[in-house]
């Protein structure tokens, strides 16, 4: 086969799964902006006639969706930055700390990765609610504290950092802490970076966990909020898809424009050690 029309063939390949992929998410987009009903005529019509904003304004003036997006917000920002903490002297200590049980230790929590964590809600809803953090920002935050797979992203990165270049600053007398905070963070920069994506897409995006621990309407996170809206507007689909796009702009437009780094940052954390 001629190599142009090859090239040609693997393009246009390409673009056409593209735009299946993106069709709906733009369809979506389309029907937030259509007059309520405009989404129920035959064919659906792809475009909106009459573009308004009533549903958005429906949303964030009647619907409550200020405060869910606060909510996720502050969730999300939350266990973004302190799985960031935790997950990070975590990955580092079982990369360059030596100390008793560590290699046993990891890898029972390797093994832990293999059960769903639908099994752990349970025992772990039980425990909030013994130490009264049911129905409260907290009980969303503190499971998202660490993760198994941030502390092991962490830990591969982490053991490509030179021996002899902390030793030398053992030598010179600076402490663990020190070492950590001056010499070891600005080297895990990348990962970091792809570690802060990954945790804020995932409380962003989370369902079930909330859903589960939060009882009260005015902790709602976004996908609950959203769910909650789509029981008592069932048939309003075009007020529906503005709750979607609501719930699914922010973090879309961030991993657009932080997806170069988080790629990079899985790619480093694959190859290092």
């Amino acid at each position: 086969m001629n190599p142009r029309l090859a090239k040609a063939l693997i393009n246009g390949l390409l673009i056409g799964a593209t735009m299946v992929a993106l069709f709906p998410l733009l369809w979506m987009l389309s029907v937030s902006f259509m007059p309520p009903g405009g989404a129920s005529a035959l064919p659906p019509p792809l475009l909106p006639k009459h573009a308004t904003m009533s549903n958005y304004r429906e949303l964030f003036v009647h619907a409550g969706m200020s405060r869910y997006l606060l909510n996720s917000l502050l969730v999300s920002s939350a266990i973004t930055v302190l799985s960031l903490a935790f997950n990070l002297m975590a990955g580092y200590a079982f990369a360059k700390l030596r100390f008793a049980g560590r290699e046993r230790l990891f890898q029972a929590l390797i093994g832990a990765l293999v059960i769903p964590a639908q099994v752990a809600m349970l025992p772990l809803f039980l425990l909030l609610k013994y130490i009264g953090l049911v129905n409260s920002y907290a009980g969303v935050i503190v499971p998202g504290m660490a993760t198994v797979f941030g502390i092991f992203l962490v830990r591969q990165y982490a053991r490509g950092i030179p021996d002899e270049l902390l030793e030398a600053a053992r030598i010179d007398g600076a402490g663990e802490w020190r070492i950590f905070m001056q010499i070891v963070m600005p080297l895990l920069k990348p990962i970091m970076v792809t570690l802060a994506i990954f945790s804020f897409l995932a409380a962003w995006n989370d369902f079930m966990w909330p859903l589960i621990v939060l009882t009260g309407q005015e902790h709602y996170t976004l996908p609950i909020g959203l769910a909650s809206l789509a029981r008592e507007h069932a048939q309003d689909s075009e007020l529906m898809m503005a709750g979607a796009v609501v719930t699914v702009l922010p973090v879309l437009l961030l991993f657009l424009a932080m997806q170069r780094y988080y790629l990079e940052g899985l790619l480093l954390g694959s190859v290092k050690g």
